[in-house]
């Protein structure tokens, strides 16, 4: 599948697979940055990309990010396909859980995007749903 993407700092390399078997391509800083104990930083990514139409990007943290003590301050990112204008670079809000800070170079591979196909609901709405309630949050496997 051909995507177009643009790219903020040429001097970095594109998105790449890391494998022949990898679903998740790797996006880099696209600056250094040094994120203090317990403070968020939202860091840029480098590209802007168009997904086709009925697919967006989704972003989820390295394994190494929580090595490095850091996690997604918001666990996963979905980028919508129209999200692809001259100025909407990806980009990333990191936070940091330790009590150290801790520096990201420039051009470090931080998260991984996938793209993923996606369907959109067209609501019918009910006044009963008609099926068995299954206890709430957290109750699968409860007797």
């Amino acid at each position: 599948m051909k995507v177009r993407i643009k790219r903020i700092d040429k001097s970095l390399p594109l998105p790449e697979y890391k494998t022949k078997g990898a679903a998740a391509f790797d996006l880099a800083s696209r600056i250094s940055v040094t994120i203090a104990p317990k403070e968020i930083i939202r860091v840029p990514l480098n590209v802007v990309i168009e997904p086709p139409e009925g697919y967006m990007v989704m972003l989820a943290a390295r394994s190494s990010l929580h090595k490095r003590g850091l996690m997604l301050a918001h666990s996963v990112g979905i980028v919508d396909n129209d999200y692809c204008g001259d100025g909407d670079e990806y980009i990333i809000p990191l936070y940091n859980f330790t009590n150290e800070a801790v520096t990201i170079p420039r051009g470090e591979r931080i998260v991984q995007g996938i793209l993923k196909k996606y369907d959109k609901a067209d609501w019918e709405e009910v006044a009963e749903m008609g099926n068995k309630t299954r206890g709430g949050l957290g109750s699968t496997g409860l007797v």
